[in-house]
């Protein structure tokens, strides 16, 4: 699969936020959405669905989330097999991390994308050949 990057759950929940909060977070993530060549970990789609519908605080429509994941299922797409989860957990042991990051580095790594933009790892940090991106650096 020819992808430039994954995008976290974050990343789109932010770009879809109404949080009045959130603006420039919104506008970054945004900004991804409409530029970067990018694929998707079926998790990622799930955790979207699922804060996006749950976190009142977000204002998300639901025909907007509902919206947002039919495109998102559109994109390069791993979805989480047996090979991806025994990868999950070697990232995890390796670099110390909760396994739902580890899978989406790991699907990250499948699709052969070189970043992963998230805010919730270590910004500039590389997970064997994944570099971690924190698209929202210096916003809050």
């Amino acid at each position: 699969m020819n992808v430039d990057a994954v995008l976290d759950a974050n990343v789109l929940l932010y770009a879809a936020s109404k949080d009045p909060a959130d603006r420039a977070k919104a506008e970054a993530g945004l900004r991804l959405l409409g530029t970067v060549n990018f694929g998707m970990s079926m998790q990622v789609v799930q955790e979207f669905f699922h804060n996006a519908r749950n976190k009142a605080r977000l204002a998300i429509d639901v025909g907007h989330c509902d919206r947002m994941v039919t495109a998102l299922l559109q994109r390069p797409l791993v979805i989480t097999d047996m090979a991806l989860f025994e990868e999950a957990r070697r990232l995890c042991r390796r670099h110390q991390l909760s396994y739902w990051d580890a899978a989406v580095l790991a699907a990250t790594r499948r699709l052969g994308a070189p970043i992963l933009y998230s805010e919730d790892l270590s910004d500039g940090q590389n997970y064997d050949g994944v570099k971690v991106v924190n698209p929202f650096r210096g916003l809050d």
